[in-house]
Order: C-alpha cells, then sequence, then structure tokens
C-alpha cells in the first residue's frame, strides 16, 4: 500500500508545485513506484511534466464528480516508474458541485482507495487555498509536506495552515501526520535566506527537513520543457537537491532498498 504525501501551502509562489513535481520525479527516478496527483485548477503540474491540460479527456476532476475509475485519467509519463492523474480547469467548479454531496470531504479518498495498492507513493499537488479540495487531500493523505520559501514572508499564513492541519487530524484524518517543512528558494548568497533558515529551524526544529532547496536557473526552465529538473539536467544543483529530499522522504518511512545510496550531498 501506497505512502500518500500531500504538498499544502495556502500562500503562492513557494515552490508547492516544483517540489510535487521533482519529489514525484526523484523518487520514481530511485525506482519507487509513484503517482503524481494535480489537485490544484491551473494544472500546473499537469502542464510542467509535459501534457497540455486542454487535451486531457478525464482528470481528477471526473473521477471526483463523475466517479470515473482513476484508471481511466492516469497518464503514463515519459520518467519509468512516474504517472500523473491530470487536472483540468473544471476543477475550480468542484468545490461549489460538492458543496451538497455526502462525505464531502472523503470524494479524493475513495479516488486512491481504487488505486493505492498500485504505487509506493502518491504525491498530491494541492492549491493555494485551504478550499474543499485541499481539505479533500489533507484528508485522505497519509502526511503533508509544507514548503516554505526562504524569503521575508516564510512564515506568514503557516500558522493558520498548521490550524487547519490540526482540525483535519481531529475531525476527519486523525492519520495525518506533518511528514516535514521544507525549506525552497534558498539563495546561500543572501544573509537573509541564512536567517530565515535559522528562525525556521530554531522555532519547528525536527519538522524541517535536512534538505534545502536552492535557487536554481534549470530547476525553473524544466517545466517550459516539460520536465522534471531531473529529467532536464540531472547533475544541476536543483536534481541533486530533490533527489536528496527524496531519500530523506524514504529513510524516513523506512522504505529503503539495499540498491539505493545512503550516501547524500548536503544542501
Amino acid at each position: 500500500m501506497s505512502k500518500i504525501i500531500a504538498l499544502a501551502n495556502q500562500k503562492g509562489g513557494v515552490g508547492k508545485t516544483t517540489s510535487s513535481i521533482n519529489l514525484a520525479a526523484s523518487l520514481a527516478v530511485l525506482e519507487y513506484r509513484t503517482l503524481l496527483v494535480d489537485a490544484d485548477p491551473q494544472a500546473n503540474a499537469t502542464s510542467g511534466i509535459g501534457f497540455d491540460p486542454r487535451n486531457v479527456k478525464n482528470s481528477i476532476y471526473e473521477c471526483i464528480i463523475n466517479e470515473v475509475d482513476p484508471s481511466e485519467a492516469i497518464i503514463k509519463t515519459e520518467t519509468p516508474n512516474l504517472d500523473l492523474l491530470p487536472a483540468h480547469i473544471d476543477l475550480v467548479g468542484a468545490e461549489i458541485e460538492m458543496i451538497n454531496l455526502e462525505n464531502r470531504e472523503y470524494k479524493m479518498q475513495e479516488v486512491f482507495n481504487k488505486i493505492r495498492d498500485n504505487y509506493d507513493f502518491i504525491i498530491i499537488d494541492c492549491s493555494p487555498s485551504l478550499g474543499l479540495i485541499t481539505i479533500n487531500a489533507l484528508t485522505a493523505a497519509d502526511s503533508v509536506i509544507v514548503p516554505v520559501q526562504c524569503e521575508y514572508f516564510a512564515l506568514e499564513g503557516l500558522g493558520k495552515l498548521l490550524n487547519t492541519i490540526k482540525i483535519v487530524q481531529n475531525r476527519l484524518n486523525p492519520q495525518l501526520e506533518i511528514e516535514g517543512i521544507l525549506l525552497t528558494m534558498y539563495d546561500v548568497r543572501l544573509r537573509l535566506s541564512n536567517q530565515v533558515v535559522e528562525e525556521v529551524r530554531n522555532h519547528f526544529e525536527d519538522m524541517v527537513f535536512d534538505t534545502i532547496i536552492q535557487r536554481n536557473t534549470r530547476l525553473s526552465e524544466a517545466p517550459s520543457f516539460g520536465l522534471s529538473v531531473i529529467m532536464h539536467d540531472a547533475t544541476c544543483k536543483g536534481a541533486i537537491n530533490y533527489l536528496n529530499l527524496a531519500r530523506e522522504v524514504i529513510r524516513k518511512n523506512g522504505l529503503v532498498k539495499d540498491e539505493l545510496a545512503e550516501t547524500t550531498e548536503t544542501a
């Protein structure tokens, strides 16, 4: 049975979609069967991995609202071991359509229950909001990764997100855990970035991943080619960072394979 991890932060521009795509791709490269789920109406994870959302026949929307079997919506990507459950702009209306549905918070969980035995990891890219679709993702997930950018307003809104996670834990999904806080957009040249890292680590301690995602040109340009950074340039700093993150997630969940290298390059 797969480990389901949601990447969530209602604050936009924190590297959430970038992290979802590249964590999923890195897990796949390390030979773990991985499904990337695009649960954002903007469908950036779908386009960022090489698919035009306008040409998607079935998406997570059809699975949730029309009860289409997810096997009919899942697409194989160019990356071995990596599949995609795409999004479409129609997802923006899903929250309104779900209001009167029975057990509306569990609709995404019902979708994943049909396929989770097929994967080692399911990575969910949530929308930058705390609406019903994100609540569905948190209810379906085993854990959540919170991306936080190394910039001035790094902790802005984080308390609200952590409070939402606590509410989901209390009311909908008692098993939900915080996988970790992921520091992104780190620039070693900036004093501010180092101050933010220190502040977040001091405040949240062991909740923060050891791996830090650095600013990287290859990382920024990869989505324009419809590729993960590891498929775009496997030797760049961004690819190394996300491979290290994937290894950290694997070790944390006790899923290390014999052939998985134990050594990692620190960020």
